[in-house]
């Protein structure tokens, strides 16, 4: 029996759960707020992962840093007030049902690394009721924007996990360079908020929520 510990780290917006209605919204909100044209969806979706400073520094480029974060601060709030409306990410398909399955197994731990804060992960994971299945959740609050690798390395040491049997699960460009910064390995699911052509340095690129048992375990144990 293979005794060895596999760390499995997850994205969360794009690649768990499908926030976008979530996200248009609290954007929305920012931007009219400082009476600026609101950025298409495709330009919104593009910077998910980021953490929003460099998520608003990158919507709005031509705009002074605090006007940048006045709009961080105003989407937080808009965010935060539709959850306590009720507002709650959906799974995208069958993914609730991959992570069961991994928390079941041994010899998984199961991770996240998102760009979400502390307090939107936590209201996440607990109105699931799923927050005890993550060994480690690396937040936006206490790392550098992806791609800097930092959230997979501080994981990796929370988790006792070697790069080699260590394993990253996103929707986005950030999401790979991250892990390929890292030393670990990628794979890229194609129900989110990336293109696929952006994915291309994933080691392995999903469709469907149920190939990833057999995508994670053909790189962990090849």
């Amino acid at each position: 029996m293979d005794a060895k510990q596999y760390l499995v780290l997850f994205d969360v917006d794009g690649t768990l759960v499908d926030s976008q209605l979530q996200i248009m919204d609290a954007m929305k909100d920012a931007f009219m707020a400082i009476d600026h044209p609101v950025p298409t969806r495709q330009d919104i979706l593009s910077i998910v992962g980021l953490s929003l400073p460099d998520a608003f520094s990158q919507l709005l480029t031509n705009k002074p840093q605090h006007i940048q974060e006045r709009c961080a601060e105003i989407y937080k709030l808009a965010f935060a007030e539709a959850r306590a409306k009720g507002a709650k990410p959906r799974f995208y398909p069958g993914v609730y049902e991959v992570l069961a399955e991994l928390y079941r197994r041994p010899n998984y731990i199961l991770g996240i690394a998102t760009g979400k804060s502390r307090r939107g992960l936590t209201a996440l994971l607990d109105s699931y009721e799923i927050a005890p299945w993550f060994v480690t959740a690396q937040v936006a609050d206490d790392h550098p924007s992806k791609p800097n690798p930092s959230m997979i390395k501080t994981a990796m040491r929370e988790a006792n996990v070697d790069r080699n049997c260590t394993v990253m699960i996103g929707d986005t460009s950030f999401d790979i360079d991250m892990a390929k910064s890292a030393g670990v390995f990628a794979i890229g699911v194609g129900w989110g908020y990336h293109p696929h052509t952006k994915l291309a340095a994933a080691d392995m690129l999903v469709h469907q929520a149920t190939d990833l048992l057999g995508a994670i375990e053909n790189l962990l144990r090849e």
